[in-house]
This record gives C-alpha cells, structure tokens and sequence, in this order.
C-alpha cells in the first residue's frame, strides 16, 4: 500500500490524475501475462502492477492538442519504483508488452490503456545488473544547448 499511495500523491498535469492501477497477485494471472511479455524471469515476480492512462481525463494543451496522459502515468509509476526502492524491493518498468493482448486480458474498457507494467518483487542480492549510465556532462547544460 506505501508503493501504491506513492503513485496516488503523484503530481499530474492540472490535477487531472488520469491513472488507474490494476495490482497482480493471482497466480493464475501472473502467468497469463507471460503472454503479454514472455520473460522467463516473470514467472519469479510475485507482484505485477499494470499501469493504465485514461486519455479522456488526462489533460490537453490547448495550444496544440498535446496529450499528458503518458507523461502523468510514468511520474505515477516513478514514484512508485522509487517508493519501492526505499522498501528495498526490486522493480522493473516494463514498455515492451503486448497492449492489445493486455487489454483483452484484464477486459478494459476503451478509454483505459495500458501505459506500463512494473514488477515488484524482493531482488536476488547476488545479481547485479548492469546499469550504463551517461556522464552528467552529457545530460545536463547551464543556460544553453551544448553544441
């Protein structure tokens, strides 16, 4: 519930929080979603939480119609990873899924799509993952684009 009240407090364009979580915990639906994303480490996860954006609440800028509803999701589910983290469980973010598949397995409605899905589950303290990150010289610029 403290991973999941860290994506409900989560700032969202205008307020609109435009999110809804679906939290896995069955079993039997952990392994359906092996089908929306066959990773044998899946089946090792005890928690899946699918992430879904309702792009008729999220907000729209009015100056070219950009929709934030994706952008709201994933500082949601940011705060979550991070908030799990301070939990020392592990998590990943998963994007490389099956929408189509995902949606014909939890029955959504239209306006819902599923934006994410983050496994939470204890890590394996022996496994370290390569994480490659650029310097901070390549990211962040002082007062304009670096050339």
């Amino acid at each position: 519930m403290y991973v999941l009240e860290a994506a409900r407090i989560a700032p969202s364009a205008v307020n609109f929080q435009p999110w809804q979580f679906i939290v896995v915990t069955d079993p039997d639906l952990l392994n359906s979603i092996q089908g929306i994303y066959p990773r044998n480490w899946l089946h090792t996860t005890p928690v899946i939480v699918v992430a879904l954006g309702d792009h008729k609440l999220g907000w729209h800028r009015k100056q070219d119609g950009k929709d934030y509803t994706d952008i709201d999701v994933a500082v949601a589910v940011d705060h979550m990873i991070l908030a799990a983290t301070e939990q020392n469980l592990g998590t990943c973010w998963i994007c490389n899924f099956d929408a189509e598949k995902c949606c014909k397995l939890f029955d959504l409605p239209e306006n819902l799509e599923p934006i994410a899905m983050i496994s939470i589950g204890y890590p394996d303290v022996d496994i370290k993952p390569d994480k490659k990150r650029k310097p901070i010289e390549e990211l962040v610029h002082w007062n304009k684009l670096a050339k």
